[in-house]
């Protein structure tokens, strides 16, 4: 069941869930760190800063957009005055896993341990965001307003957003080398995260010492082979809890954790939240009762 709120600007669950919402900069500060239950889409209209993403930061100038996944810990830290605004939305109002097609937004703006969740536009995209933000509210302001409505806007939003990241990708690709050690090291991380955990197996395996993976690996990520190998596994872990149902001891055995208890406490040094605190506001996804 659906509520509007008092203001009317965000939907609410029948627990009081924020399901989709917009926030003003000059209302809603992310100054301070902070965990969200949703999704999260700032646009930065003008100024400038360092967005930090759990252990990772980078500087950004508006206009820009920024995102940030489910109980990320994240927060803005401005160098000069600074206006944006926040689409907060529910993966309960709008599963990105079961619209991947039409957005193409998972694993490209969001869970994605590799690309930083940014994406430079220009002063005409700008003003393309802005309409799109205003219908948005529009329609968050009208009690007559219906989900359906609601969620195409969304889905236009983030369909956009992709499609000016990919842009972004496909310019900085003429520009910058590919570093193919790199490239190796990626494809080694994604198949091996679960058996090696130490950055020296990397480096042997792609006969470099640990120092040159490292520089490399900064340069290229922005991470070290440390942070990469730590994110990786936490991303699989917030996957298999969001994506499926099971038992928190379960996903601990499949990640190969010695114990539920260990798993736990590594979740929770990571990401400042159990396993289970994550899975009880995160929710289960609806993707993870389609295949049953």
């Amino acid at each position: 069941m659906l509520l509007y709120g008092p203001a009317m600007k965000n939907i609410l669950s029948d627990k009081g869930e924020a399901l989709i919402s917009i926030e003003k900069s000059e209302n809603y500060s992310l100054g301070t760190p902070i965990q969200l239950s949703q999704y999260s889409i700032i646009l930065v209209h003008k100024g400038e800063g360092i967005y930090h993403a759990d252990f990772a930061s980078f500087n950004f100038s508006g206009p820009t957009l920024l995102f940030s996944t489910p109980l990320q810990t994240i927060f803005i830290d401005p160098s000069k005055n600074i206006d944006y605004t926040v689409i907060l939305f529910h993966g309960d109002f709008y599963c990105i896993e079961a619209h991947r097609e039409e957005v193409a937004c998972n694993g490209l703006l969001f869970n994605n341990i590799y690309l930083q969740p940014s994406v430079i536009i220009s002063q005409q995209q700008h003003n393309v965001f802005c309409k799109l933000l205003q219908h948005l509210e529009e329609e968050l302001s009208d009690p007559d307003s219906s989900e359906m409505i609601l969620k195409s806007y969304l889905q236009v939003i983030l369909a956009k957003c992709s499609t000016a990241k990919i842009r972004t990708m496909d310019k900085d690709a003429v520009v910058l080398a590919k570093d193919e050690k790199m490239e190796q090291f990626r494809i080694l991380l994604d198949e091996k995260y679960l058996v090696l955990h130490k950055p020296n197996d990397y480096a042997a395996i792609l006969s470099i010492s640990p120092n040159t993976l490292t520089k490399k690996s900064i340069k290229y990520f922005g991470k070290t082979p440390s942070q990469l190998i730590q994110d990786r596994l936490i991303l699989e872990a917030k996957k298999m809890l969001h994506l499926t149902t099971l038992s928190i001891k379960e996903i601990a055995y499949q990640l190969q954790f010695n114990d539920e208890y260990y798993f736990s406490r590594f979740f929770k040094k990571c990401t400042q939240i159990s396993p289970q605190a994550f899975r009880n506001k995160g929710g289960i996804s609806q993707v993870a009762y389609l295949s049953k």
